[in-house]
């Protein structure tokens, strides 16, 4: 599959928007291990979620697509996702430093990465189930 721009955009906002938000909400309760009250943590975890939803979708996707524009293929290897993980997760980390509510730095890896992890394993599986023709249109779902 080769990803539209609109495609890129419609299957971040369902997986972050969707599962990314379910994950978060499930796993917060577990970072309190990490220290802070619960209501501390949700504003953190949810102001980080909503921070890397709004950063992917007006920073990094036309970044993304723009870089493709000049790869044979069009596509973005697995490989760069990974990649695409650590960029993400220092400007969501420093966007959260800046103007969030505190939360100890490995509460947030946990979060991060443990939502990155699950949002992508969505994409490279169930997606392919649920919405059948999804690849076959560019990752758009509507």
């Amino acid at each position: 599959m080769v990803p539209t721009f609109s495609g890129r955009i419609q299957s971040r906002l369902f997986a972050l928007g969707v599962v990314g938000l379910l994950w978060t909400l499930v796993i917060t309760p577990a970072l309190t291990v990490f220290g802070p009250s619960i209501r501390d943590l949700y504003r953190a975890t949810l102001f980080s979620w909503l921070a890397a939803l709004l950063l992917g979708l007006f920073v990094w996707e036309p970044i993304y697509h723009g870089l493709m524009q000049f790869r044979w293929e069009k596509d973005w290897p697995t490989l760069f996702l990974a990649v695409e993980s650590i960029t993400e997760g220092l400007l969501v980390w420093f966007v959260r430093v800046a103007i969030g509510p505190d939360a100890p730095a490995s509460a947030f890896l946990v979060h991060f990465y443990s939502t990155w992890l699950i949002v992508f394993l969505t994409l490279e599986g169930p997606m392919r189930v649920i919405f059948i023709r999804w690849r076959f249109r560019g990752g758009r779902i509507i």
